[in-house]
């Protein structure tokens, strides 16, 4: 399920820009924060809730492909301890697969702006990423 979150103050106008997604959890702090960020910068954001529907396996294989699969694994979740997965040597491939099976070993939030993106709260790039651009047309 796909959600659009709407930027606050009703019917304000949002800045130009691509599309930010937020795939997380309702539950998950980080991920009502990453929402929230962009809320007050009046950026709309599509969230997608992975527990609802979870993430495809080319839009999971984009961020395996742009920040390794060791960044996207939360070592300190709760499926991570009670898989044991300390103990286990894995390559990236071997992670992504575990990942893609059990998304609940997700690092979140993942957010896609464009082609960039982070995995867990990363507010200095979020930043980053609302400044314009060089070169992009003032109004």
């Amino acid at each position: 399920m796909r959600l659009t979150v709407p930027a606050p103050l009703g019917k304000t106008p949002t800045k130009q820009m691509p599309s930010i997604q937020v795939f997380g959890t309702e539950e998950s702090q980080s991920t009502r924060g990453a929402i929230r960020f962009f809320r007050e910068r009046r950026i709309v954001v599509s969230f997608v809730d992975i527990r609802k529907r979870p993430m495809a396996p080319a839009e999971l294989r984009r961020f395996v492909d742009r920040l390794g699969a060791r960044t996207l694994l939360d070592e300190t979740s709760r499926a991570y301890r009670d898989g044991e997965l300390a103990h286990l040597r894995m390559d990236d491939r071997e992670i992504a697969a575990r990942v893609q099976a059990d998304q609940r070993l997700l690092r979140l939030p993942l957010v896609r702006f464009g082609d960039d993106v982070t995995a867990g709260r990363a507010e200095p790039a979020w930043t980053a990423w609302l400044k314009p651009r060089a070169g992009a047309a003032r109004r």
